[in-house]
């Protein structure tokens, strides 16, 4: 990124949101028929317990970009082998699904958020400390709609297929990953659970533990004993308490990733880029598995198509993208092989509640896209 230039109204715009208290820093990316076009750092990565200013090479929680970069991205890698199938019945690998309720469920179900399992539960208070039952704990909760009828996003959901992932490739999630991608991809700055050297060079999320979790707690749970939370700076270790619970790396939460190597990751998704999948398989990236109800879903992936998407106007219909709790968002536009990414920490150095960041994410699309045809313009390309 460091040959890659600012563009001055994106800068601009995201400099106003942390000024105005949205988010304390951002990092951006946007790249074009897979070269990086426009990049910037700004604001501070960490105000609290020391300030430290956000810089390109600065790392990310990337929260729930960790379904569509590692799980997805792995799913497919698995349906291309053969050793998924992407309309396989869930519980001819997880025998654990096997109830009269749950016998319907699929693969792709998981994968388009149609499985009618609950959105989230706090696994690590229902578990009681023993990560070896959150497989049953899944499995036997009621689903809250008919499989396929509804599109109902589900960390349940993607907690489900990184235990599916583990069950066939006989590894750790962490590890399939390392082996299947980061390690082919050549990523350095890429992982799940960084290593304490790293702490300084990653971007602070919430300070006080995790107190939006804690609060949803109290309300639909009944609280937990103050001993089950963590109460100093989140900071060098994943937000998402169940992923945390989960050892740091799970379905639908713990990667950590700069702007620059969530490109990469980005890219393997497009057909003309991506050095880890056959091309012809990208088109299930693009392509609307949910037709016909509430909300466009693709492989791992939300449509532009969606109503009220945070792709904005200027991205096709058949783009996707994901977010990510913590104020991360990538999206992909197929058809001009553009890929934009924003890096926040929104959880950081805020009392709840935390700021509604998808206006912004939409202006950033817009601004971005807009400056990509000036330069193509300028440049006659």
């Amino acid at each position: 990124m460091r040959d890659v230039k600012p563009e001055t109204p994106i800068s601009e715009f995201l400099s106003e949101r942390i000024a105005g208290g949205d988010f304390p820093s951002a990092v951006y990316l946007v790249a074009e028929r897979g070269r990086a076009r426009f990049a910037d750092a700004l604001g501070d990565a960490v105000r609290s317990p020391q300030r430290r200013p956000a810089t390109a090479e600065t790392i990310y929680d990337l929260a729930s970009l960790t379904k569509p970069l590692v799980t997805g991205l792995l799913a497919a890698i698995l349906v291309e082998r053969g050793h998924v199938e992407l309309d396989g019945a869930l519980a001819d690998y997880l025998p654990e699904f096997g109830r009269a309720d749950k016998r319907a469920l699929t693969v792709r179900h998981l994968l388009t958020h149609t499985s009618g399992l609950p959105a989230w539960r706090p696994l690590y208070l229902l578990a009681e400390g023993d990560r070896e039952r959150v497989l049953e704990l899944v499995a036997a909760g009621p689903l809250e709609q008919p499989p396929g009828a509804r599109v109902v996003y589900s960390d349940l959901g993607f907690i489900t297929l990184g235990l599916l992932l583990q069950k066939v490739s006989g590894l750790r999630l962490a590890d399939l990953a390392g082996r299947e991608i980061f390690a082919p991809l050549g990523l350095r700055r890429t992982f799940f659970n960084p290593a304490k050297s790293f702490q300084t060079e990653t971007a602070a999320c919430e300070s006080g533990g995790n107190m939006y979790e804690r609060a949803m707690c109290e309300v639909g749970h009944g609280g937990a004993p103050a001993a089950d939370w963590r109460d100093g700076d989140i900071w060098g270790e994943v937000h998402d308490g169940n992923a945390y619970f989960l050892g740091g790396a799970a379905g639908h939460a713990g990667l950590f990733s700069t702007a620059a190597e969530t490109f990469r990751l980005a890219s393997q998704f497009l057909a003309a880029s991506t050095e880890l999948l056959r091309p012809e398989t990208c088109a299930l990236f693009r392509t609307n598995l949910t037709e016909g109800l509430n909300e466009a879903r693709s492989f791992a992936w939300q449509l532009a198509s969606t109503p009220d998407s945070t792709a904005g106007p200027r991205l096709a219909p058949d783009s996707f993208g994901h977010l990510g709790f913590t104020g991360t968002s990538c999206w992909l536009d197929p058809n001009t092989e553009r890929v934009f990414v924003l890096l926040t920490n929104r959880t950081h150095a805020r009392p709840l509640p935390f700021a509604n960041i998808n206006g912004a994410r939409r202006r950033f699309h817009t601004l971005a896209a807009g400056a990509l045809e000036r330069d193509a313009d300028r440049t006659g390309e």
